[in-house]
């Protein structure tokens, strides 16, 4: 699957739909969840979702990339694509989980919403900056920002797994890791 890259948006796209599956592999994603990949892109992701779980819900606003979509996702049954800018849409009504690899600088935006959302999400999984995600932790080994403090009352957090830069296109110039919050 290629990925047009906007380099306004900060994206880099996960390059193989076998490390996604191997990042899915970490989590706590079930057979019988909904599962919402914000930025959904090419597909990489919501390919390996489709695989692990009841429905997955492909958000991706770019047209582009929305075509790339469509196209890689036809002939999956259980892929619901929303063409639709996420922080603007409406969140699911039921339980659900999220697994993105959203584009950098909005990463705080995306975490606030959800958090805020009437019906927050059972399990957060996404891939993001390591300097960032550290500051989303509740330790004293690192600053836990306003927003980590914010994440951990509702939530516990980790740093799941690592990522080399190679497992991106383009690869990132900062370390990236995929990052959890799972309901207490």
């Amino acid at each position: 699957m290629s990925n047009t890259r906007n380099p306004e948006l900060s994206q880099h796209f996960l390059r193989s739909p076998r490390t996604a599956l191997v990042l899915i592999g970490h989590t706590n994603i079930k057979k019988r969840d909904l599962v919402l990949d914000i930025g959904a892109g090419s597909g990489v992701i919501t390919s390996a979702l489709a695989k692990r779980c009841q429905k997955v819900i492909a958000i991706e606003p770019d047209k582009t990339a929305l075509e790339k979509l469509r196209k890689n996702t036809k002939n999956l049954e259980n892929v619901e694509i929303v063409p639709e800018d996420f922080l603007t849409m409406n969140l699911p009504e039921t339980p659900y989980k999220i697994f993105a690899n959203p584009p950098f600088h909005l990463s705080s935006k995306i975490l606030h919403k959800l958090i805020e959302a009437k019906n927050p999400p059972d399990a957060i999984y996404l891939i993001l900056q390591k300097q960032f995600a550290l500051k989303l932790l509740n330790t004293d080994r690192h600053y836990t920002s306003q927003l980590g403090y914010a994440l951990t009352a509702k939530y516990q957090t980790k740093i799941r797994y690592p990522l080399k830069p190679y497992d991106f296109t383009p690869p990132p110039a900062v370390p990236t890791v995929l990052f959890e919050a799972k309901k207490i």
